[in-house]
């Protein structure tokens, strides 16, 4: 329920059902507060074998951009060397006693093109916080549009277009909730996978608590408080089939979604108490939303975990191979370690997990 707060300089009141303020005024880490010490150790303690698996996609995948048009696929260049291209640069131009060669890059990324953590500056509300009857544009725990999250509201200070006339400086930051305090925490403790994909297929499934909940028992699974939770549903295996060239249809019409409009699969995650939610799709959630009345979230998962609770989304996962081996293993837990890159005032990082088993 909504509750008052006369210590919080933020906020007289916070959304229904959210944790602000739960692990502090100024918390801005969220349920990742919930892989304590125990967490890691429970996690260390899932390793029998030793064996690693790879969790992420190729950073150049799904390719194009038809999942997202904003986003593109990362762009590759040589870094400037004596007015001169820096790969394969031999150093005897410089000075002839030298005998390397050299490479040096620099890339142009989408930071949540590919495999990929969303931080809680990736999706706010409208909500009064105030209580003064006005809703105003928040984020987590009440940290403010333009006060905490700022960025040019100017188009030509957003995108690339013309990397000459681009200015080597930032125009936008997450002053506060960047993906950088995601990184301080480092990410690693147990992890709970839940193979949607072994029960629906590539099956374009829109899955509510009911399913979920059937899944869970049929498969034997537990989730716990400060568990981070996987959804294997087989959407980034299709995307590497589809080998950077995927088409709108397979897209939009292929694997298991979370239904975010089913109250009783959000109040899941609430008590649950699991820390982060993961999924080899493009969301976690179906996209679009099934349909409300005017005064929504179009992304009302995102609004759940981000806004609300603090529960960190990780989007385009890699896990099929991991889901094989753990479901001929006969387990579904793991070790996790999923650091985003420490890129302070940034709202998304690719990401390299990695399960250890």
């Amino acid at each position: 329920m909504s509750q008052q707060s006369n210590s919080n300089p933020r906020w007289k009141q916070r959304p229904p059902g959210s944790t602000w303020g739960d692990f502090g005024a100024d918390d801005q880490c969220g349920r990742l507060n919930l892989i304590t010490p125990l967490k890691v150790r429970q996690g260390v303690a899932e390793v029998k074998e030793g064996k690693t698996f790879c969790l992420s996609l190729p950073l150049d995948y799904p390719g194009g951009s038809l999942l997202n048009p904003r986003r593109k696929p990362p762009v590759l260049r040589p870094t400037l060397r004596s007015k001169k291209s820096n790969y394969n640069y031999q150093l005897r131009c410089d000075d002839p006693a030298c005998t390397d060669v050299t490479c040096d890059d620099l890339a142009v990324i989408h930071l949540q093109y590919s495999t990929q953590w969303d931080s809680f500056a990736h999706m706010g509300q409208m909500f009064d916080a105030d209580a003064d009857g006005v809703a105003e544009p928040l984020y987590y725990n009440g940290y403010r549009a333009g006060i905490d999250v700022v960025g040019s509201e100017r188009a030509e200070d957003a995108g690339i277009f013309d990397f000459a006339k681009v200015p080597a400086q930032s125009t936008s930051s997450a002053n506060a909730l960047g993906i950088e305090k995601m990184a301080e925490r480092c990410v690693q403790g147990r992890a709970v996978l839940i193979d949607l994909h072994r029960h629906y297929g590539r099956e374009r499934k829109l899955i509510g608590h009911k399913e979920l909940m059937a899944v869970l028992q049929h498969d034997g699974v537990t989730v716990e408080a400060g568990d981070m939770v996987c959804l294997h549903t087989g959407f980034g295996q299709m995307l590497l089939e589809l080998k950077r060239e995927p088409d709108k249809h397979s897209l939009e019409n292929s694997c298991a979604v979370l239904d975010g409009r089913d109250p009783e699969l959000l109040q899941w995650i609430t008590d649950s108490g699991l820390s982060v939610l993961i999924a080899d799709n493009y969301a976690v959630e179906g996209l679009p939303a099934r349909e409300q009345p005017m005064g929504c979230a179009a992304l009302p998962l995102h609004e759940h975990c981000l806004f609300k609770l603090g529960v960190h989304l990780g989007e385009l996962w890699y896990l099929s191979e991991l889901a094989s081996w753990l479901h001929a293993h006969q387990r579904y837990r793991f070790l996790l370690t999923a650091p985003p890159l420490r890129l302070p005032g940034a709202v998304g990082s690719p990401a390299t997990p990695v399960a250890t088993v």
